[in-house]
Parts: C-alpha cells; structure tokens; sequence
C-alpha cells in the first residue's frame, strides 16, 4: 500500500484511498467525539526557540585564533539548522522554549558537533503538507543561505483533515526535492501513530494507527528517493505514550508534553548528527541491533513498527534500516539571537 501510494505521488495518479469512504467516515466521527473529550486545558502557543546555541564554542574558537594568529577556524562558524512541519515540530504544548523540539536539537547538535548551532524554526502548528512549499521558500530566501540540516516533522494533520495520502507525500517529495537541490540535508520525522492518543477508543483507535502507519511507510519511500533520511516517530504518540499518557502528552492530552519532546528528539538527533558526519557511530551494519539493507518499500515497512528506526537511501531500490543509540538530551534554552553576520558562511 506504501509502495502504491508514493507510486500515485511520483506519477500523478489519483488519490489512493487508505480506507473505504465508510470507514473514513466512522473515523472522522470519532475524531470530533475525541476532541471533545480532550481535556484538562488548552496547549499553549508554541515558545519561539530560534537563536544560537552552543555558543562557548564559537568563544573557544575566536580565543584560540586571537592567541595563535592562524585563519579562522570553520569548526567556530555556526551550522545552521533549521525546522520544518506543522505543531509537532513548532513545539505546541510545553511553555519553555529549551523544551521545544528545535531547541533539544539545536543544543544537542552543538554538544555533539562541539560547534555553535543557529536553529531557524518556520513550523505553523495545524499546518498539513501543502504548507511545506511555503515554509521551504521562506528558508531558500532567507539572506543567510539554505540551512546545513533541515528537520521536517509532518503528516498527523493529514491524516485528521483527510487529506489524500499520494497528494501528501507529493507534497513532501517537492519539499525534500527543492532542500536537497539547494545544497542541505534533510531528515524527515515521519508520521507519528495517532491510534495511541488517549482520548481515542476503538475502532478509531485502530483505524488511526493504520492510517498514519501506511502513510508514515509512504513518506519514507519518497523521501528516500529524493536524497534524505527519516526517523519513524510512531512512539512519539506510540507506545512509550500509550504507556505513560499523563507524563507523555501535555496540557490537552493531545500535543506532547517535555517528555514527550525529549523523546521524539532522541531519536531524531543521532540521524541529524549522522547526516552532517559528527555522529561518533560507524554505519556500518550491526545484525544484533536488526539492522539490514532491504529493498526502500520493505524498509519503511519494518522502519514504521519501531520508533527511532532511520531509513537512508543505498544503492536504488536498496535502503538502509538503522537502529542507531540514542543519548539523553538536556533542557537548553536558546542564547541571544546571533547577527546576520555570526550565521553567514565564511
């Protein structure tokens, strides 16, 4: 099913339904029953996180220049990451912004790379995958260049306003598409399990996961024909929430709460790491952790049963599954706002 639906994206074919119209229509019922009984608050505006982090590396940099008279060292200049997606990557629902997704990133990123980070964040909470091409061209216009490493974490919205799965993962492939022939690397968190929110009983329960799984495998499929990586978010509203719902989702029992976003971003950050080459883990295969190359579709298959599993593109129609160890990430809080000129490339 994941195969045909990003076949329909990459050939223009029509929607492919993941469910008959019956069944979207029980589905779309149970939905606004749930969101009435979502309670205990409303998820606050996602904190704004975007600035510079790390920056005691940049300080190290500049002193050790200053002292040695030597050119400047590109390990002190800024990588730039940047965040894309809808509320899940914005951060909706906790109050700090060292709680945000892009911040855990951001800080997480510096630690590993040893070097300053500069997070830019352009996710619209409520945002669908039609708003990737904004949010892209916001970033491709920005003065200082594309980003180093973009971060797309889409799709649950897709899923609740019915939007046709080949029409999202035509959009996500455009995306991916136009970052990567901009020069940045690209990972995508794909579509969370939404048949794991509390509030949400059977047979919506089972329908959701359904759905977001197929379209999760799908996301993967064309992301990886386009030259980027994904990271299966499923226990991001999978089973580490279905767990511990009241630890694991925020105020509204909806949006995650910070422990929620630490673990989503342990699990993103080993592949962001990877990606730019500072993650301290070879690549190579390691059959104990059920690591394999398999062909893309089956990979985002298997990828979508278990969290934190990274597919990345090997040799076409070949993928590479990884179950990369994750690091605890501390709370940070953005530094001030660099300079136009602390982020331009040298």
């Amino acid at each position: 099913m994941a195969r045909r639906i990003a076949a329909g994206a990459a050939y223009g074919g029509g929607s492919i339904g993941l469910l008959g119209v019956a069944a979207v229509g029980v589905l779309l019922a149970e939905v606004q029953l749930a969101k009435r009984s979502v309670g205990g608050g409303v998820a606050p505006l996602p904190p704004t996180a975007e600035g510079l982090y790390g920056r005691s590396f940049q300080a190290s940099g500049s002193a050790a220049r200053s002292g040695s008279g030597a050119a400047p060292d590109p390990a002190s200049v800024p990588l730039r990451l940047a965040l894309l997606g809808d509320s899940t990557a914005a951060g909706q629902g906790v109050r700090r912004s060292g709680q945000t997704p892009g911040a855990l990133l951001a800080s997480g990123l510096a630690a590993v790379a040893e070097r300053p980070v500069v997070l830019r964040n352009v996710a619209l909470p409520g945002a669908r995958s039609d708003d990737l091409e904004r949010q892209v061209s916001l970033l491709l216009t920005a003065p200082a260049g594309p980003p180093d490493v973009c971060v797309i974490m889409i799709g649950a919205n897709d899923v609740t306003h019915r939007m046709s799965a080949t029409e999202s993962v035509r959009y996500l492939a455009a995306a991916v598409r136009r970052l990567r022939t901009a020069g940045a690397e690209v990972v995508v968190g794909t579509c969370p399990d939404l048949g794991t929110i509390e509030p949400v009983y059977q047979p919506l329960r089972w329908l959701a996961r359904r759905v977001s799984r197929q379209l999760a495998a799908a996301q993967t499929i064309v992301v990886v024909e386009q030259g980027g990586r994904t990271v299966s978010l499923g226990d991001l509203l999978g089973p580490e929430f279905a767990a511990n719902p009241r630890e694991m989702f925020g105020a509204d029992n909806y949006h995650p709460s910070a422990e929620g976003y630490a673990t989503a971003a342990m699990a993103v950050l080993p592949t962001v790491c990877a990606v730019l080459g500072v993650w301290p883990e070879a690549d190579r295969l390691e059959p104990d952790r059920h690591e394999n190359i398999l062909p893309v579709a089956k990979a985002a298959a298997e990828a979508v049963k278990e969290a934190g599993t990274e597919v990345t593109g090997a040799r076409a129609p070949w993928a590479l599954l990884k179950h990369r160890r994750r690091r605890r990430l501390p709370e940070s809080a953005p530094e001030p706002a660099p300079s136009t000129e602390e982020v331009r490339r040298p």
